[in-house]
């Protein structure tokens, strides 16, 4: 059959409102140009005989082919036929779209946000995500050129998907009489004091978060609970946290520091936390705050952001729940990729 690796760029990525409060890295549309480019050299080194990218708004996919010229190519590079929004349901349906065409891996471009997009339409193809966002926990810095060239070896079938890739934990959000979402990473809760921008970075906001992995050397809500306890991405187990605003000492379990966004680091008061098991289901309502006769009469509507980027109001009387899920996208690791072919002499020429 003919293999085939897709390509989903985020244009949007690297571009959220942590520019202007920390000090985050700007990924441009060129250098996103360039890195599809160098994933096209190496698919077609491995020998991939076809790829399809996502159209997009920046045009991303179509200035990548327009450059590309390998040597001697013979490798087939078109645009996927399907209509585009500019919105993260391009990224959903470009997935869907590439697993019913029976693609053999998925490369992303972007940041957690758009692998979360990507997981929901690849089902079980396998997503090597490269890191151009600004939450970039599951995304990880690897060139283009390498990361072609392990999915390349993946779809030809030269390493195993079991070998190079593993599943990721997920966190199932159902909010009471809405649609089913997902974080990959984290749900932070926050107080719902403002929703005009989508990344959620005020640490007074956060009053719960919920995560799959927890890591204080990352940037983002997931690096605080790392501070607290690390949780590796292997590990059957999650963490719910509950903070608080309060400074009081009685009422603060422990406090912690970590890095909210690049160059923002912040200290979070943490009430109660706790390990939670595969298939634990959590609840989320809206809550009085306040107490005694200080109390507010009516809850604050809360904001579930997931994996960092605000998704869901909860408005009072209203609840959902967050489930620990094992059974998550396949995510390809290229440096294991890359060794796996080294070990068993493939990447050698003999005279």
């Amino acid at each position: 059959p003919m293999t085939l690796v897709g390509i989903i760029a985020n244009p949007a990525s690297g571009k959220d409102i942590r520019r202007l409060v920390a000090q985050a890295m700007v990924v441009d549309n060129q250098a996103k140009v360039n890195i599809i480019r160098r994933v096209l050299v190496g698919l077609e080194a491995m020998g991939v005989a076809r790829a399809l990218i996502m159209p997009d708004t920046g045009q991303l996919g179509r200035l990548a082919m327009a450059r590309y010229k390998a040597p001697g190519a013979s490798m087939h590079v078109d645009l996927l036929d399907m209509p585009w929004a500019g919105d993260t349901a391009d990224s959903v349906r470009a997935a869907r779209l590439l697993r019913d065409l029976g693609a053999a891996c998925i490369i992303t471009l972007g940041g957690d946000g758009t692998v979360r997009a990507v997981s929901k339409g690849a089902g079980e193809v396998p997503i090597l995500p490269i890191s151009t966002g600004t939450n970039n926990i599951v995304p990880t810095m690897v060139d283009g050129t390498v990361a072609g060239l392990a999915a390349g070896a993946l779809a030809t079938g030269l390493v195993a998907r079991e070998t190079v890739a593993s599943r990721h934990k997920w966190l199932q959000v159902m909010p009471k009489d809405g649609e089913e979402d997902r974080a990959l990473v984290d749900v932070a809760v926050a107080r719902g004091r403002f929703t005009g921008a989508r990344a959620l970075w005020a640490v007074e906001d956060l009053r719960r978060i919920i995560v799959t992995r927890a890591d204080p050397s990352t940037v983002g809500i997931s690096a605080l609970a790392g501070a607290a306890y690390p949780l590796a991405p292997s590990e059957p187990i999650g963490l719910a946290l509950t903070l608080t605003a309060s400074t009081d000492v009685e009422h603060v379990g422990r406090r912690v520091r970590g890095l909210l966004g690049p160059g923002l680091i912040v200290e979070a008061h943490v009430q109660e936390l706790r390990i939670i098991e595969i298939g634990e289901t959590l609840s989320i309502a809206a809550e009085h705050t306040g107490a005694g006769a200080n109390a507010r009469a009516v809850p604050d509507a809360l904001v579930l952001a997931l994996d960092g980027e605000r998704e869901i109001t909860l408005h009072p009387g209203q609840r959902a729940t967050v489930r620990l899920c094992d059974d998550g996208p396949w995510l390809v690791d290229a440096r294991a990729a890359l060794l796996d072919l080294a070990h068993r002499g493939l990447l050698q020429q003999h005279e």
